[in-house]
């Protein structure tokens, strides 16, 4: 029994990468998909419905369903139209994956605001708009007595988590959906609606530029940097077998995968009353050296290589 059939799956961003995985992901676990991809270059310019094809071709010709979506997921009307698509092509929605995205890096000072609010745009926005269309369904449902047995998986990053210099706008946008995953799970958690978010390690056409990084060879037998090892993950969270699994952010890449722990209180120190600023300078100091070092991606790297 595959463990995703019958159910009905919206991915953004599902043209090309890790978004085209999870979509024949979901469609060899029996899921019928709406396949959303502007067709945008990896800067957000220029449109096509060419990748979104290929993909619904490649799941039709394996025996499944799938439909092309070529709405922009950060356009209200856009973002509404997708998921009513969903719901008029295949008679509801199950799982809504979030993973459309784009880059614009720079270092803070060379940022322009215009590179800052297309790059949150499409990433914070991105994943608001489905989000918020798809959680009108399912509430609605619920209070019509409905049950719901749903999904929500978002896309953040290490570099919005663990905080890689270069990529101010990228790295603050995929910060806040791990923020806004946790959040929606305690809310829509009483309509029957699970969310998580996953941190991904693969080489796609986002990354393979990142600090020159050169075009990565040809690898025999199992790549630890093949996007298409994101996939699983995501079906089985968009699984009925995962709902009682929320509000979680997930750290994968080739055959690890680890829950990545929020931010927690460390060392701390308190007085009876306002603190003086003078007093101060004996206080913080050793606060900090006590406490474990801050994020930092190499590390991060490292931990999931």
């Amino acid at each position: 029994m595959r463990i995703c059939e019958g159910r009905v799956v919206v991915v953004t961003g599902a043209g090309r990468g890790i978004g085209r995985g999870e979509a024949l992901e979901f469609a060899k676990e029996g899921a019928r998909v709406v396949v959303n991809d502007l067709g945008a270059e990896s800067d957000g310019s220029g449109t096509s419905v060419g990748p979104a094809q290929e993909v619904v071709s490649e799941i039709q010709a394996m025996g499944g369903e799938a439909v092309v979506n070529g709405d922009d997921v950060s356009d209200w009307d856009g973002a509404r139209r997708m998921i009513q698509q969903a719901i008029d092509t295949f008679g509801g929605l199950d799982v809504l994956v979030n993973n459309a995205g784009i880059l614009r890096d720079r270092m803070l000072y060379n940022t322009t605001a215009e590179e800052w609010d297309d790059v949150v745009k499409v990433h914070l926005r991105g994943h608001f708009l489905p989000m918020k269309f798809a959680a009108v369904y399912w509430r609605d449902r619920s209070k019509r007595g409905e049950d719901n047995d749903a999904r929500i998986i978002n896309t953040s990053s290490a570099s919005g988590l663990f905080c890689n210099p270069g990529q101010a706008n990228y790295g603050a946008a995929k910060a806040g959906i791990a923020a806004l995953t946790v959040i929606a799970s305690k809310e829509l958690g009483r309509f029957g609606v699970t969310v998580n978010a996953l941190s991904p390690h693969a080489d796609t056409r986002l990354t393979l530029n990142i600090h020159g990084r050169p075009p990565k060879d040809p690898v025999e037998g199992f790549d630890p940097r093949d996007p298409n090892n994101v996939a699983p993950l995501v079906a089985w969270l968009g699984s009925p077998e995962a709902r009682d699994v929320t509000g979680r952010v997930f750290d994968v890449g080739g055959g690890k995968i680890s829950v990545l722990e929020p931010w927690r209180f460390g060392p701390t120190v308190e007085k009876d009353g306002k603190w003086d600023p003078a007093e101060l300078g004996k206080v913080i100091p050793d606060l900090v050296a006590q406490a474990a070092s801050g994020p930092e991606m190499g590390r991060a790297a490292r931990a999931a290589s």
